[in-house]
């Protein structure tokens, strides 16, 4: 499994519960400190700078074998690049696009996606609202693994109200580093 976006708040648990269930987990990420905290923490297997690494060439030699599964937060290159090399029956839950969130103008799509209909795989939208009947079920196995240290999470707090604006365009930017929160006020004695 790749996971795109891998050290943010949805990408880093996405690649955690894959690796709980017994997957092998590639994370993408911005920078060699999000890499280290994946595989040093998040127990990801292996993890790529796409900002200072060829994405191509480490995509090629981490995954010999191609790719069964993507959670893709991203969009733009790295899901054109995870095209390029899935596998039969390759199944790709679209997260997010964070790669065009800010974009001017849209660039075309994905030059790789006629590989879904050559090798017959999968792209949907996932969202958590389409399984509401799930959600107890989730919160006991993310409580669970959270409370057994097999689920960790990295936070990247702002400190003031007045910090809220900026503190969100860093998720547009990759600068955040985990779940990004502000935090507004100490908790009332």
């Amino acid at each position: 499994m790749v996971v795109s976006g891998a050290a943010g708040a949805t990408g880093s648990i996405a690649g955690q519960v894959a690796k709980i269930k017994g997957c092998r987990v590639i994370g993408t990420v911005g920078s060699k400190e999000k890499c280290e905290w994946l595989v040093d923490e998040g127990h990801f297997d292996a993890a790529i700078d796409y900002k200072s690494e060829d994405l191509r060439a480490r995509l090629s030699a981490l995954c010999p074998n191609g790719i069964d599964v993507f959670f893709d937060n991203v969009g733009g290159a790295v899901l054109n690049e995870v095209l390029a090399r899935i596998n039969l029956n390759a199944r790709i839950a679209l997260c997010g696009s964070i790669s065009i969130y800010d974009a001017s103008v849209l660039q075309p799509g994905p030059a790789n996606y006629p590989n879904l209909v050559a090798r017959r795989g999968r792209i949907v939208g996932f969202s958590e609202i389409d399984y509401p009947s799930r959600e107890p079920e989730a919160f006991e196995a993310l409580g669970r693994w959270q409370r057994e240290g097999r689920l960790v999470q990295k936070e990247d707090v702002a400190v003031g109200l007045e910090h809220a604006p900026r503190a969100f365009m860093r998720l547009f930017t990759g600068e955040n580093f985990g779940k990004q929160l502000v935090k507004i006020a100490d908790a009332a004695a």
